[in-house]
């Protein structure tokens, strides 16, 4: 887990940058909120190479915590939390440093939530799983402005098969229980399981 220094999150008009948005900002301090370690691990280790200083958190406790503590100026975060929903994150960020900009991140999108989520302040929402690439251009976006789509998006087969696996690990890696959530044939399941992630 790395801390980031306490600066403003001011733009500097004399350092923008097309080729690195992220240069303009003084504050590159990031905080990722998400219970899924795999997967926030491997977010952090992205951003960290765009330049961010990274704080992860996996609860609504420990990212309110990190919000008091040091208010980020970027963050990430997963809707749906062991212990509550990110949105209560979001808006406690959004008191102590009104121009920070979140993302929420869920697998369970619907346009209430997503309204609701920009009304406590979020920059923007975004389905899971979304890639780094696509966070980096929603937080680096200008309000109003839709980030660019990604050069490589994921295929409609891979954002299938990364809910599965999901539902899967959430499932305790549970092969019925997990059919029986995706209202699934159980031999169905294990063809998709037992093969390799689709491009």
């Amino acid at each position: 887990m790395l801390t980031q220094p306490g600066t403003t999150a001011a733009i500097d008009p004399a350092v923008l940058n097309d080729a690195d948005p992220l240069a303009a900002f003084s504050d590159r301090s990031l905080l990722i909120v998400d219970d899924d370690k795999p997967f926030s691990t491997r977010l952090a280790r992205a951003m960290e190479s765009r330049g961010y200083h990274v704080q992860v958190a996996d609860s609504v406790a420990d990212g309110v915590s990190a919000v008091e503590a040091r208010p980020p100026a970027f963050a990430v975060i997963d809707m749906r939390l062991g212990d509550g929903n990110g949105l209560d994150v979001i808006a406690r960020l959004k008191e102590r440093r009104p121009e920070a900009r979140g993302v929420i991140l869920t697998g369970y999108g619907n346009i209430a939530t997503a309204v609701t989520a920009v009304k406590l302040g979020a920059f923007d929402y975004l389905a899971k799983p979304a890639d780094a690439d696509e966070i980096h251009g929603t937080l680096m976006a200008q309000p109003g402005e839709r980030a660019d789509p990604p050069e490589n998006p994921m295929s409609a087969d891979r954002v299938r098969w990364e809910h599965i696996q999901r539902v899967y690990e959430l499932c305790s890696r549970n092969v019925s229980e997990t059919a029986r959530r995706l209202n699934m044939h159980r031999r169905t399941l294990q063809r998709i399981l037992a093969k390799r992630a689709p491009r």
